[in-house]
């Protein structure tokens, strides 16, 4: 066992890590701290859970600790592949670095520009970033990586499998040449070989362990399940849970839905348990991962993006409620408990469907785990909902039957009750009801002609009652215009034929032109002013025939003026100046 002592740390440093408690250091760190103080670049390749973060983390603060940090320009930078990770390695440097003056910042999404520009702009020592959030501040010119002397990649397979090589690659295309690379990674793919050779100057190459192998102070578990669903999954997690003295653990699923789903369904059967997933805001991740460090949560669902770099040593229980599709990903998995030197257990569930990927898994770690029965009856599970809506329905057929809601309609029949289309007509004939018959008045049988549009109403006829006759104009109009009686003569109307517009009859004259019509308004007795009586012979207007519109004489027409009724307003009454002519120009 090597001692920190023995490593050539700062007094400053061995406080900051006496201060956390650890005195021995780990066969990776005991190995890179070393050749990273004496300025060589590192090819580290270690399991996860063996305290890969501490072998870069302490030779950054070392030779960090002599100098100055510029605006803008960071002195080292950390890659890391998640926002979990990257906060855990800031966690770590705060640690570790309490002793010195070294500035930090950690940029990554879900949280504000503003406050990461404030200390870049104040100037930070080391930067620990995200691929895609450093570029972003990179192109918006808020960043500049000239500055850079140590760069370091963690969980460099894990980039390779979200997709971030290309990134990392333009990131160590933005950095300069000369400077000292720490590179880490739990397994070695083709892909990750290719760019340690391309980037990194005659490394330094540590295997802690052989790539992919899994921790022996883990005792894993194989669950199998006789069916293919996720309720009998469920249903087996409960059990285990239950069974196993848990005293906090991380169930890891395959999708973000399912990590919702199972978290929600521990919680409906009583336990505390919290999902955690790419999709949440960034501050209910961190709250919620908060929350498991300080021990206030028991069980934690996660995705595989909180399953590299979660640095919580005290986790005592891994649940594999979905088989990896990455046999990668089961490694970093189960090294979440375990971890320095503790002891862990981890259970996977297996199902009929999940053989393929078992075999991948299998063959990665060399060996075959143990296998757990559990003694559970598996109808229950697919049986379990059926029983819960049929005790549903069933109760609210027994509360309803006294009630005296109206019967539901048959959707299954067409408007009337008459068949849809995908079903048989019945052959039953239909008997039309008797129809009474119904003698109409010979006025409803008359062809219709559109009356006159109604004259305008006066006042003494608006209080009448309908069934009043409306008076004539003669009986309204004062007797003093009406001393010689004459007879009225009714015109006739002729009947009209269907299609043909009758002819219009000749309009008599009328010798006062001032006479009301009885069309409009009759002006009312007590409105005319007193004069003399005269007498006026009146020829009665002939009564109009409906539909046909009587002609007015010319010399009526003409002295109405639009407008003013049949009054003649003063100023048109007079006649026209007479033009002089010149006879020059007649």
């Amino acid at each position: 066992m090597t001692e920190f002592s023995q490593l050539g740390l700062s007094p400053t440093t061995l406080q900051a890590i006496a201060d956390t408690g650890y005195t021995t250091a780990t066969p990776i760190q005991a190995a890179a701290i070393p050749i990273a103080l004496a300025g060589r670049d590192v090819l580290g390749i270690a399991q996860t859970g063996t305290g890969k973060t501490a072998a870069f983390t302490l030779p950054l603060i070392e030779r960090l600790a002599a100098g100055r940090s510029k605006s803008r320009m960071p002195r080292a930078l950390v890659i890391a592949p998640t926002r979990e990770l990257a906060d855990q390695v800031a966690m770590s440097f705060e640690k570790y670095a309490k002793g010195t003056k070294l500035t930090w910042a950690l940029l990554i999404g879900g949280v504000s520009f503003e406050e990461q520009v404030r200390k870049l702009d104040r100037g930070v020592d080391v930067l620990i970033a995200t691929p895609g959030r450093l570029l972003d501040h990179f192109e918006r010119g808020k960043l500049l990586l000239t500055g850079v002397m140590m760069m370091v990649v963690d969980e460099a397979d894990r980039m390779l499998d979200m997709g971030f090589i290309p990134d990392i690659e333009r990131i160590f295309k933005m950095t300069p040449p000369r400077k000292q690379t720490l590179f880490f990674s739990a397994t070695m793919p083709p892909e990750i070989t290719r760019l340690t050779k391309q980037f990194l100057n005659d490394p330094e190459r540590i295997e802690a362990s052989r790539p992919a192998t899994t921790a022996t102070t883990i005792t894993q578990h194989l669950v199998p399940i006789p069916v293919v669903d996720h309720k009998a999954k469920r249903m087996a997690l409960r059990a285990l849970v239950e069974r196993a003295d848990v005293k906090n653990g991380i169930v890891f699923c395959n999708r973000k839905s399912e990590v919702d789903i199972v978290a929600k369904s521990l919680k409906v059967h009583g336990f505390d348990a919290a999902p955690i997933h790419g999709d949440l805001d960034q501050t209910m991740r961190m709250k919620t991962l908060d929350a498991f460090r300080k021990g206030e949560l028991k069980l934690l669902v996660a995705s595989d993006v909180a399953a590299r770099g979660l640095d919580i040593p005290d986790v005592s229980h891994v649940f594999n409620y979905d088989v990896p599709h990455h046999a990668d990903d089961y490694v970093h998995r189960i090294g979440r408990t375990g971890r320095a030197g503790r002891l862990g257990e981890t259970y996977m569930l297996i199902t009929p469907a999940d053989t393929r990927n078992l075999d991948k898994v299998l063959k990665l770690i060399g060996q075959k785990p143990e296998e757990t029965i559990l003694d559970l009856d598996w109808s229950l599970a697919a049986g379990g909902d059926e029983r819960r809506a049929s005790s549903r329905s069933g109760g609210r057929e027994r509360s309803g039957g006294g009630s005296d809601r109206k019967p539901k309609r048959d959707h299954s029949r067409g408007p009337g009750g008459a068949p849809l289309h995908n079903e048989v007509a019945s052959m039953t004939p239909i008997i039309a009801a008797p129809v009474e018959a119904v003698t109409l008045p010979a006025e409803a049988m008359a062809p219709q002609v559109q009356d006159a549009p109604p004259a305008r109403r006066s006042q003494r006829m608006r209080g009448r009652k309908l069934t009043e006759p409306a008076p004539t104009a003669l009986e309204m109009a004062p007797e003093a215009e009406f001393l010689t009686p004459v007879p009225l003569v009714e015109t006739p109307s002729a009947p009209r034929e269907r299609g043909r517009r009758p002819e219009r009859g000749p309009r008599p004259e009328r010798v006062n032109a001032e006479h009301p019509r009885p069309d409009r308004d009759p002006p009312r007795a007590a409105e005319i002013p007193a004069r003399p009586a005269v007498v006026r012979s009146v020829t009665p207007e002939p009564e109009r025939s409906r539909g046909v519109q009587s002609v007015q004489p010319r010399d009526y027409d003409d002295r109405r003026v639009v407008g003013f009724g049949n009054d003649l307003p003063a100023f048109l009454a007079k006649p026209l100046p007479k033009r002089k002519v010149d006879p020059d120009q007649a």
